[in-house]
């Protein structure tokens, strides 16, 4: 199986991070996508011991709706520093970028502007993009369909409703289950989860965050992704073994087989 969204370049994992890994592999994790900030130059240093410990984690790089603000009237500015980012990591994607409005981190119209620069990106770079949507649906989707048909990606961490599952997945997307599929009042994700056609589900950590029962309260990792396997197998009656191959698959189909050299 494959971790599908973690962050092991958070300071959380500075200290052990070949423990880790070592785990990780242990529990068969066959690989993960580290999610950078771009624009957090210490993230972007810690990509050469992530290498070290785990050579099979790809990359991520993007600026999230969170720091969106700071870049208002900055559009151009934002842009390069991303392609920066994802030249220097040789990044396999785009994100986490969308949109979070549940909390005031700032005009909705720049978090917007923001996300926007950054799909066009992905579009000339023939990467596919990871989303961070919150309270946003709408415009979320609003976003991705302005962008046409060409974008890919996954909406990562989904907490949605079946409505919000079928509308990602008519504009083309992944959708990735979390470890909040474990907890006992997520019975409506754990639907979503049977919901979603098997070639269209990722599954991940988004360590250090979310731990899934029975860790619950921890700092989470990616060993942990077997957790929400098991609870998303149960879900639809089906072997966690197998589940492990499609939704590995999946990841390589989405992230694999992308470009991941700079643009000409």
């Amino acid at each position: 199986m494959i971790d599908s969204h973690c962050h092991l370049a958070d300071p959380k994992f500075a200290a052990d991070l070949d423990a880790v890994a070592a785990r990780a592999r242990e529990a068969g994790i066959a690989a993960a996508l580290c999610i950078l900030s771009a624009d957090e130059p210490d993230e972007i240093a810690r990509v050469p011991a992530i290498r070290a410990a785990w050579p099979a984690v790809q990359f991520s790089a993007g600026i999230h709706p969170h720091r969106a603000n700071a870049y208002a009237g900055r559009m151009t500015e934002a842009v390069a520093i991303v392609t920066d980012a994802i030249d220097r990591v040789n990044a396999c994607a785009i994100g986490e970028i969308g949109l979070d409005y549940h909390y005031d981190v700032g005009p909705k119209t720049v978090q917007r502007e923001v996300f926007a620069a950054q799909v066009r990106v992905a579009l000339e770079r023939d990467l596919p993009v990871v989303i961070h949507t919150r309270e946003a649906t709408g415009d979320t989707i609003g976003v991705l369909r302005d962008a046409g048909p060409a974008v890919r990606g996954v909406m990562h961490c989904f907490t949605g409703t079946i409505d919000e599952a079928r509308v990602s997945l008519d504009v083309g997307f992944y959708i990735s289950i979390s470890g909040i599929a474990t907890f006992p009042k997520s019975e409506a994700l754990r639907e979503v989860a049977a919901f979603v056609p098997l070639d269209r589900l990722l599954v991940e950590t988004d360590a250090p965050y979310l731990a899934p029962v029975p860790y619950r309260g921890k700092r989470n990792e990616p060993a942990w992704t077997a957790e929400t396997l098991q609870a998303v197998a149960r879900v639809r009656g089906v072997e966690p073994a197998a589940l492990g191959e499609a939704v590995s698959a999946n990841f390589q189909r989405l992230f694999g087989g992308a470009t991941r050299t700079p643009a000409r």
